[in-house]
């Protein structure tokens, strides 16, 4: 069986993974319990009482996670928040050559830190929803019988409109996890070496090039690429 040496980088901490998860499990049922309050075609979802139920249970999960980050991982909370929130004119460059980034290509774009300009732009949107949608909640949850119709009204625009722009994000999301392979960062931790340096030259750059931050893992060759490399060979041989 022919192998060959991969290696691996240390991307996401257990906590920041734990995070992830619970944060991503609370909005999927929040937004299909909240679609089954409020959109006909599921409201045989929200007979009995039960979506709404789980519904609330999700907010509070939902609300605590980022307390969770910060008992977990503060250093991985506070780096979320600064780089979110801190653009560089390299940023810029990047910005500009998105388009081809959506397609699958990144040959054209400068190099990156430990996130890139899109994933800047993706988490300060999120973190900005996620208090509208926590607020505009409480609002309705805790206030509902004193906010008045305007208040209500106010609310519930601000909550529906949130959660639209958090799921719009999250398809983003999911689509650039699977474009870019980068599924493994947040189901072992670590991303292969080339994700890491097509994604994210200057980070890769600047951590410590050995375990746990760099390990290296024998993988079996897929077949396909063994006979292609034997023919190159016979090739190469004449």
């Amino acid at each position: 069986m022919a192998t060959r040496t991969v290696r691996w980088v240390l991307r996401y901490r257990p906590g920041q993974r734990v995070v992830h998860w619970l944060h991503a499990g609370a909005f999927f049922v929040l937004l299909i319990t909240g679609l089954a309050l409020i959109w006909p075609p599921l409201s045989f979802l929200a007979a009995g009482g039960l979506s709404r139920l789980l519904h609330r249970v999700a907010a509070v999960i939902f609300l605590l996670t980022p307390a969770l980050y910060a008992l977990l991982d503060f250093r991985g909370l506070r780096d979320l928040v600064r780089d979110s929130f801190t653009y560089t004119r390299e940023d810029l460059e990047w910005l500009k050559g998105f388009p081809g980034y959506f397609l699958g290509r990144t040959s054209h774009l400068p190099p990156q830190g430990r996130v890139n300009a899109g994933q800047k732009i993706h988490h300060a949107l999120t973190i900005i929803a996620y208090f509208a949608i926590s607020g505009s909640g409480l609002a309705l949850w805790l206030g509902k019988g004193s906010l008045g119709p305007t208040g209500l009204l106010a609310a519930t625009l601000v909550h529906d409109l949130s959660m639209a722009l958090m799921a719009i994000l999250t398809v983003g999301h999911i689509y650039f996890t699977f474009v870019y392979d980068a599924l493994p960062a947040m189901t072992t931790g670590y991303v292969s070496e080339e994700y890491a340096r097509m994604e994210h030259a200057l980070w890769l750059a600047s951590i410590p090039q050995e375990p746990p931050y760099v390990i290296e893992v024998q993988e079996e060759i897929p077949e396909p690429r063994r006979v292609r490399g034997a023919r190159a060979e016979e090739e190469a041989v004449g």
